[in-house]
């Protein structure tokens, strides 16, 4: 059977893997707990000045290179040179290695919220285990899976991207609907009020000096990142030269949009200065907090009593849990095999052993995603029993991927105007014009 009649990936697929790698629910509420409603305006600016630009470079790339099996690398290279492309793919593919170890952290919380309805993760023990041994020998149980299941081939991704995806926007939708619920409830009365001031300062007393202020708009990029993550997968989209930029813009637009109206919503139920204002609510939590109050705020509004409102808010906490569960496990399946596959197939084979350009029976660099696992693990490891030394490495990694996952975007954009100077490719989809092109014209929903 020809395995490539059942991993062409569709639009709506496409769509949801790109949602399920880049949008984070919970960026919308950490911004609302970082900026309140002033964080609304940063999120505009910077989909319109980074996301969109962006998204509309990469269709180009993906439509011209559509049927290239090296993702960003075999963009970089034919744009550029191979030396280029080797180190900005590189950087990518360590910027997300670090992603791993992180992710898997986070995953572990959401397990516990959707079994328990909060997180109880720093009292787990299990033979002899501290909670912090633990939860770094889980993750490594849980990166052994995923990578085991990721190697079995890119229809498996899919497969799985769609149902990450699928809980991602409901989840999302859901927090929206449940707000207008409570927002009609109240008679259009916000518990956090709209004025001047909340539109353009920070509640945060943490994010009202200019340099706090320009730390939040580096988060807001990194809300959107991950966006070329999926050119790793684009040999094998349906009819890339259209559905690749199609799907690129469709998520962009819904992105964004569920971003601000999120950050909105956060404030029909929760005034800031009464619910996150307290030492309780950090960053790892906050989604919850919100999640949970907005339960409760539901159930007072339906007239329930006070024990009803706290489980129904402990519903919604669950809930909220299983599609971040869901949510992570996607964004894994994605993340252990775009950026290797983008830098092994892309790479000149003489550069490597022959044992990790070798694909297995499914088409899928399987080698390299289990060396990739072993690094991970042993950072994971070390992190998890090295002690308050391990925890600072732990912190200067995680700045460092703040920092280096922005590099393939610079190496990318920096690469674009060499792109276009190549007068012997095909270009479906044009987003800068100003040079004579050959091939057909620029389709994007046609």
């Amino acid at each position: 059977m020809d395995s490539t009649k059942t991993t062409k990936i569709k639009t709506g697929s496409l769509v949801l893997m790109i949602f399920s790698a880049i949008f984070g629910f919970s960026n919308s509420l950490t911004a609302y707990y970082q900026m309140g409603y002033a964080s609304i305006i940063w999120y505009v600016i910077t989909a319109i000045a980074f996301f969109l630009p962006s998204a509309l470079i990469f269709a180009e790339y993906g439509a011209a290179f559509k049927g290239v099996k090296g993702g960003i690398f075999s963009w970089l290279e034919a744009s550029t040179n191979e030396k280029t492309a080797f180190v900005g793919t590189f950087i990518w593919l360590a910027a997300w290695v670090v992603w791993l170890v992180s992710s898997t952290q986070f995953f572990l919380v959401s397990v516990s919220t959707a079994v328990f309805g909060k997180d109880t993760t720093q009292s787990w023990h299990f033979l002899g285990l501290s909670a912090t041994h633990l939860l770094g020998v889980l993750e490594v149980v849980f990166l052994v899976v995923v990578t085991f299941c990721a190697a079995r081939g890119v229809d498996k991704i899919a497969f799985v991207s769609n149902i990450g995806g699928i809980f991602t926007l409901a989840i999302a939708v859901g927090f929206t609907v449940v707000s207008l619920f409570v927002f009609i409830m109240q008679g259009g009365h916000l518990a956090e009020p709209v004025t001047a001031q909340t539109l353009t300062q920070s509640p945060n007393p943490a994010f009202q000096t200019p340099i706090a202020v320009l730390s939040f708009i580096v988060y807001a990029l990194f809300a959107y990142g991950g966006l070329e993550t999926s050119s790793g997968v684009i040999d094998s989209v349906d009819k890339p030269e259209k559905t690749y930029p199609r799907a690129l813009i469709m998520a962009m637009i819904v992105m964004t949009a569920l971003y601000v109206f999120n950050i909105f919503m956060c404030g029909v139920a929760v005034n800031w200065n009464a619910k996150l204002g307290s030492k309780n609510v950090n960053l790892a939590n906050v989604e919850y907090v919100l999640i949970n109050n907005l339960g409760i705020v539901t159930g007072r509004d339906l007239g329930l009593s006070h024990s009803s409102c706290i489980m129904l808010g402990t519903i919604f906490s669950r809930c909220a849990g299983i599609a971040d569960v869901l949510a992570g496990i996607s964004a894994a399946f994605l993340m252990v095999y775009s950026p290797v596959k983008s830098f092994i197939e892309g790479s000149d084979a003489s550069l490597m052993p022959a044992s990790l350009t070798k694909l297995n029976k499914h088409g899928m660099p399987e080698r390299p995603m289990w060396a990739q696992a072993i690094i991970v693990s042993v950072v994971i490891l070390f992190i998890s029993f090295g002690g308050s030394a391990a925890s600072q490495f732990y912190t200067i990694l995680m700045d460092m991927m703040n920092v280096s996952s922005s590099v393939p975007y610079l190496f990318l954009i920096g690469a674009f105007p060499f792109f276009k100077m190549k007068k012997d490719l095909d270009r479906p989809f044009v987003f800068i014009t100003g040079q004579k092109r050959s091939g057909r014209s620029p389709l994007l929903f046609g």
